[in-house]
């Protein structure tokens, strides 16, 4: 069984002083670590970048965040749905990899990262994540520590499984 780390949206527009991310420091230091096993293991590693009018392709805000260790080897899939599977080359990525376990983390909790991992699960894949590496905003009317408990609460044993 082949596994591809999925890192999603961890991209410089996402995290601003007015909405910062959550935890962001140490989530994103958890995140190269891992990014560093599935390196030593020769496993695949993807990140995805959203894209709209608040993140135009190829802007400053576009761009993933400086801490994250992203090599020129690594894979590189842009979207513009919550969904990392539609209307991207993802799905034919992974079939060309032979990746049938995928370990997911990144932004924002709610949107792109529960959309893609239901999808994924769906689609058949054996899923997994590391607890707490994902990351969102303060919502109107939850915290973001409060939306991150209650994704990961739905998410286990369901949708994925912890490591």
């Amino acid at each position: 069984m082949k596994r591809a780390l999925i890192v999603i949206d961890l991209q410089k527009g996402l995290h601003t002083p007015e909405k910062p991310l959550f935890n962001l420091e140490n989530i994103l230091a958890d995140i190269n670590n891992r990014i560093a096993l599935y390196r030593k293991a020769g496993d695949s590693i993807v990140f995805i970048q959203h894209q709209d009018e608040d993140l135009p392709r190829h802007s400053l805000q576009w761009s993933l965040m400086d801490e994250l260790d992203a090599q020129d080897d690594d894979y590189f899939v842009a979207k513009t749905h919550a969904n990392s599977f539609y209307k991207t080359e993802l799905a034919a990525l992974l079939k060309r990899l032979d990746v049938n376990e995928i370990e997911f983390c990144g932004a924002q909790t709610e949107y792109c990262v529960d959309t893609t991992i239901r999808m994924a699960h769906g689609l058949g894949y054996h899923i997994f994540m590391k607890k707490g590496l994902h990351t969102t905003v303060d919502g109107e009317l939850l915290s973001a520590e409060v939306i991150r408990e209650h994704h990961e609460r739905l998410w286990g044993g369901r949708f994925l499984s912890w490591i």
